[in-house]
């Protein structure tokens, strides 16, 4: 592309900021089969497709395909793949550490070990959480649920939260909707909690 194109293309986004785009791919049916939801997912419009987009911000940033990513509130590390056969085993291709004061990067074999170091601290975690709130004792219940009635009641509740009302939060939001599984909220949900 030209630099006049180029120069022509900056100045079209800062003038028009919500033109649309046509965008092409030719890929084997197998993987459009897999991809193209999360395309769609990804150019949504709203919270959710700003979710998704935020979400793959460090697969953007990394040389290699992620294989995981664990983050504190002030370290992070990342598990590089693809996954290689050593053996009976697979190992990542290495990791990154990034910490105050510190930006380390890992071969195979201490990826791997931080991987599986990682991954036993938050089953022990999850676990502890289960049996402090003593989640056995209650129904299974299935995983996919009624994502509108379930997106009102947790606006309710954060607006409830943030107005110092917490016991009204649960009250207020269970009816929404016509109670089909859907992927995104409907847009009377989108309009946050005070819409009936």
């Amino acid at each position: 592309m030209s630099i006049f194109h180029r120069a022509m293309d900056r100045l079209a986004d800062f003038i028009w900021t919500g033109r649309k785009v046509n965008l092409r791919f030719t890929a084997e049916y197998r993987t459009a089969c897999y991809t193209v939801p999360l395309i769609n997912k990804l150019l949504a419009e709203g919270e959710d497709g700003d979710t998704y987009r935020t979400a793959l911000v460090p697969w953007h940033e990394a040389e290699r395909p992620p294989l995981a990513f664990y983050q504190g509130d002030t370290s992070r590390c990342r598990i590089d793949g693809p996954w290689q056969e050593a053996g009976r085993d697979w190992v990542p291709l290495g990791g990154l550490i990034l910490s105050p004061g510190v930006t380390a990067h890992l071969d195979p074999f201490e990826a791997q070990a931080l991987h599986e170091k990682v991954q036993q601290a938050i089953e022990a975690v999850i676990r502890a959480w289960v049996g402090d709130h003593d989640l056995t004792s209650l129904p299974p219940v299935p995983e996919h649920f009624d994502r509108c009635r379930a997106d009102r009641k947790a606006k309710a509740m954060i607006a409830a939260w943030a107005s110092g009302n917490t016991a009204s939060a649960t009250d207020k939001a269970d009816n929404c909707c016509s109670g089909e599984l859907t992927d995104a909220p409907c847009d009377a949900c989108r309009k946050g909690p005070e819409h009936d």
